[in-house]
């Protein structure tokens, strides 16, 4: 069996003998976590068609079905596949799709299933340019129809990948909405105009590892390993959002350090129209997290930042870059961080003025509690965590749907969802009343950035009108990926997205 398993650079090798005996090289390329019936009828229909059956895996750092997936790492998953009498070679790629694979090969016949002969089955595109691949290397792709078996839909509801809450959610959420629902909302969203603002955040992460007390003070003392920066804020907004939109402009805070602009330029998305807002006299906003490598436990945040608000000049530029830019867009989000960009004349003029406005307040250390809803006197979607929705009426207690719609009549406003971490989410509109959606995210690593990625992409849903339950499941996908990784290390990606959502709902 291991005999079988292949480097991906020996296929070219692999194909040159076999065509010199005159013997016909057939591939099948996939995930296959995990192996089932309906895999092993695939290879051996396409097994008839040669004599050399080489199957290609998708390796696990490109396997873009959700945090929890793949469920059985490419050694395993490889070394199932080779067990199988009918498969000849088995080779982990180095790549996203098997074009390189396909190039390296160049099989007389790529073999898929018949549910990926409509280009509308394949969210990924990828298809289109496998099949690209083949024709230009001389191969035909071939479909084979046998029953279909999902690998998601197994996993999903025989290996307790979830929650018994949340496989019930999922379960009536399939029965209610389809896949193709989804997905046409998130194609739609590629043709909005989107601006997004709110304060730049460089987020810092100083990995140490701890050494124990001083000796002579009452100390913890850690040795340096290593510094990541991230861009935080409106930043990582701004680039989930680019992913989705191909139209987004940002408004963002900076201090007057030119230094902390060129890293910022160097981590947005190339395709953002940037406006920046300086703050005279102060820095760009950083949050430095001094982090246990191996626990990856926090020990200390220091914030580098002034309290200060806009001066009068800065602020008016801003005003008049918001009067240029909203009556232009489909849909603003506000990402409101309280850390002094927002006078009340701007805030007036975003309200006013906004065709779709989408708002989140963040209560943090770095604003005292003084950053709330009531800032804003209306706005057509409300995201934001059940703390600072509390924080607003001032009520720690009370009953959150009674909450909800206490702001949502305050602020005329009739779409709400409140986050509320481990608990899920609990979601509201005018005619459709609550929704509570538990959170599917099983991998939590980080919680930094979740919110902004919720509301980030769950805004371009919502500006369509969609469903509740839509936007908010759309948001809970965004935010379950958000969390299984370091801060805003990564974007959220549109096409991974999309297969995690195809996932879930299997």
């Amino acid at each position: 069996m291991i005999h079988k398993i292949v480097p991906v650079n020996h296929l070219k090798k692999i194909s040159m003998v076999a065509k010199q005996s005159n013997k016909k090289v057939v591939q099948c390329h996939g995930v296959f976590d995990p192996i089932h019936i309906g895999h092993i009828r695939h290879f051996k229909e396409a097994k008839k068609l040669g004599e050399i059956l080489v199957v290609t895996i998708t390796p696990d750092r490109f396997v873009n079905k959700g945090p929890d997936r793949p469920v059985f790492e490419e050694r395993l998953r490889a070394e199932s596949i080779a067990s199988l009498e009918c498969v000849d070679y088995v080779s982990v790629n180095d790549w996203p799709t098997a074009v390189e694979p396909i190039n390296l090969l160049r099989p007389d016949f790529f073999v898929k299933g018949t549910e990926y002969n409509d280009p509308k089955n394949d969210i990924t595109e990828a298809i289109e340019k496998e099949s690209t691949a083949v024709k230009e290397s001389g191969g035909q792709i071939h479909f084979v129809d046998n029953l279909v078996f999902s690998s998601s839909n197994l996993l999903n509801h025989h290996f307790g990948l979830f929650s018994e809450e949340v496989s019930d959610y999922l379960k009536v959420f399939t029965n209610k909405f389809t896949r193709a629902q989804i997905f046409e909302y998130i194609r739609a969203a590629a043709d909005m105009k989107v601006l997004v603002i709110g304060e730049a955040i460089i987020d810092e992460y100083q990995f140490s590892e701890a050494l124990g007390k001083s000796r002579k003070e009452p100390t913890l003392a850690v040795r340096e390993l290593s510094l990541e920066r991230h861009a935080g804020g409106i930043l990582a907004v701004a680039n989930h959002v680019s992913s989705f939109s191909n139209s987004v402009n940002m408004i963002a805070m900076l201090g007057d350090n030119p230094s902390d602009q060129l890293f910022v330029d160097n981590h947005l998305d190339a395709r953002i129209q940037r406006n920046y807002i300086y703050k005279k006299d102060g820095p760009t906003i950083v949050k430095r997290r001094i982090v246990e490598n191996y626990h990856f436990t926090k020990l200390l945040e220091i914030y580098n930042m002034s309290p200060t608000h806009l001066d009068d000049q800065s602020d008016n530029i801003f005003c008049e870059k918001l009067r240029q830019l909203l009556p232009l867009m489909d849909a603003t989000v506000v990402v409101d961080f309280g850390h002094g960009m927002l006078s009340e004349k701007a805030i007036e003029i975003i309200c006013d003025e906004s065709r779709f406005l989408a708002i989140n307040t963040q209560a943090n250390a770095g604003n005292f509690g003084f950053n709330t809803l009531s800032k804003y006197p209306t706005a057509d979607y409300l995201c934001v965590a059940e703390a600072e929705i509390r924080l607003d009426v001032r009520d720690q207690t009370g009953n959150l749907n009674d909450l909800i719609l206490s702001v949502s009549d305050r602020l005329n406003c009739p779409r709400i969802v409140v986050t509320r971490g481990k608990s899920g989410a609990l979601s509201y509109s005018d005619g459709q009343g609550f929704h509570r959606a538990p959170a599917i995210a099983n991998k939590v690593v980080d919680r930094i950035g979740a919110g902004d990625a919720f509301i980030g992409i769950s805004s371009l849903i919502a500006a369509q009108n969609a469903p509740m339950e839509i936007v908010t499941l759309v948001g809970n996908a965004a935010g379950g990926q958000a969390v299984a990784q370091i801060g805003n290390r990564v974007s959220i990606d549109r096409n991974v997205l999309t297969r995690h959502i195809e996932t879930l709902m299997k």
